[in-house]
């Protein structure tokens, strides 16, 4: 990552802790460690989710948690979620997706990949949009793009949207993990969790909120490098601090195209 590119990280995400660095091998990207205060990110209020199923509904708990509203949305439609909203409180409501899109300051998508084009491109112009996906075949079908390695399954959404600010996290833990392993920040080893993105800022956005939610951030690079922590690889699962999953990131081998 350029100095200048590094600086501006810095500055966006208004750093108090520390910042550590890694090179990959046969890879250009700097990714950092980002321990960043625990403040709310500026002018957010509502996070809008495109899918409310196992990781969905836990980042729910955890926004709650955080004191921000949530805006729930699935395909099967609002009145499918009131069990949810009632156990998640007055802070939370259910929508279209549609609504959750245009509603929410910040919007994950998170439903199977094979479903990703359900997210409207028009009301997330210009908005952070976080991407839990993960690619498997046999539930996605083959997507050319991805099996040929052109793209990877976070490339893929940005392309669907274009003037979004697609930030690839939480795809890489179990939906349970999200509430038993977060941690205050300076906690002794706290779990880390990897950020992919092509907007620096964007990314020290969602690494502030993952702070806020529990977790150190390792910053991965561009979404072109975001394979690093996909299905199959090192870091895909297990519990790891901030040290063991750089060390994950650069163990990892991408297998060759199909």
């Amino acid at each position: 990552m350029p100095a200048n590119a590094c600086s501006r990280l810095k500055e966006s995400a208004e750093f108090a802790g520390v910042i550590d660095q890694f090179e990959p091998p046969d890879s250009g990207v700097l990714p950092l460690v980002v321990r960043a205060p625990g403040v709310k990110l500026r002018g957010m209020k509502t996070i809008g989710l495109i899918g409310s199923g196992h990781i969905g509904s836990q980042l729910a708990r955890l926004a709650i948690k955080s004191g921000y509203e949530v805006l729930l949305s699935n395909s099967r439609g609002p009145e499918t979620l009131a069990g949810l909203v009632s156990e998640l409180g007055p802070k939370a409501r259910a929508g279209t997706i549609a609504e959750a899109a245009s509603a929410g300051d910040l919007v994950v998508v998170t439903v199977p990949l094979k479903a990703y084009r359900a997210a409207p491109v028009e009301p997330l112009a210009g908005k952070i949009v976080v991407d839990t996906g993960n690619y498997y075949p046999q539930r996605d079908g083959h997507i050319a793009e991805l099996d040929s390695q052109r793209m990877t399954s976070a490339q893929l959404l940005q392309a669907h949207l274009p003037t979004s600010k697609v930030v690839k996290a939480f795809n890489h833990l179990h939906a349970a993990d999200l509430t038993e392993h977060a941690q205050p920040a300076g906690s002794e080893n706290r779990r880390a969790l990897a950020v992919a993105g092509d907007d620096a800022d964007a990314k020290a956005e969602v690494g502030r909120l993952i702070d806020e939610f529990g977790f150190d951030t390792v910053d991965v690079g561009p979404l072109s490098e975001s394979w690093r922590i996909e299905p199959g690889t090192p870091g895909y699962g297990p519990r790891r601090n901030a040290t063991e999953l750089r060390a994950d990131l650069a163990a990892a081998r991408r297998p060759a195209p199909t």
